[in-house]
């Protein structure tokens, strides 16, 4: 069970990381409180073509600065007011891809996820989409930029492998205003996995 290596978030093809985070591990210890969930949900974002992207054609504004940091990075910013949606930051220094981590599977701290979430029980809207998993992980608008090398947010490798067979991929979710790059297939999730999320909501396009 050992943090990712930086050399995972620094390659450049970032739809290949985001096939590869699933069956990964993300884990919070948020004051002091732990938590983790086996990633079953992705989306790509490529900075430079993608017009579903916060930072299309590398644009560079007082949100976007994070995209251009060497991958390996938290990228969290508030949706609508209301839902904190967690990206990892990919790739090198001034190319500006991101993977938003969409839903994971909780492993552990989940009495604590459930409280978070003002849950009676464990089901799948514990953490089965973006806002909600960052909501019961603890994760918030002002872990922006942390280290995914730090004890407060990072991701591990429990070798859970996954084949190709495994991995669905579609369009991703609320993009639609983004024209070709609405359609292109760059959601992931585990097949058959029943905390994934439900996909309709319109609030994850990095626009």
């Amino acid at each position: 069970m050992s943090k990712i290596d930086k050399s995972f978030y620094r390659r450049k093809d970032v739809v290949k990381i985001s096939k590869e985070l699933l069956g990964k591990v993300l884990c919070s210890k948020v004051d002091g409180l732990y938590t983790s969930g086996v990633i079953v949900e992705t989306e790509a974002y490529q900075g430079a073509t993608d017009k579903a992207c916060h930072a299309y054609q590398n644009k560079r504004t007082k949100r976007t600065e994070v995209f251009f940091n060497n991958g390996g990075i938290a990228y969290v910013y508030l949706c609508y007011g209301i839902h904190h949606l967690f990206n990892v930051i990919t790739n090198s220094e001034s190319e500006a891809d991101a993977v938003l981590i969409r839903a994971v599977e909780p492993v552990e701290g989940i009495d604590l996820m459930i409280k978070r979430r003002k849950l009676k029980e464990i089901r799948p809207n514990l953490t089965a989409g973006p806002g909600i998993l960052s909501e019961a992980m603890g994760i918030r608008t002002h872990h922006n930029g942390v280290d995914l090398q730090s004890d407060l947010i990072w991701i591990e490798d429990r070798n859970i492998n996954l084949t190709n067979s495994q991995i669905s991929s579609a369009p991703r979710v609320g993009c639609e205003s983004a024209g070709n790059a609405g359609y292109w297939p760059w959601r992931f999730r585990i097949k058959g996995n029943k905390w994934t999320s439900p996909g309709k909501s319109r609030l994850t396009a990095l626009k």
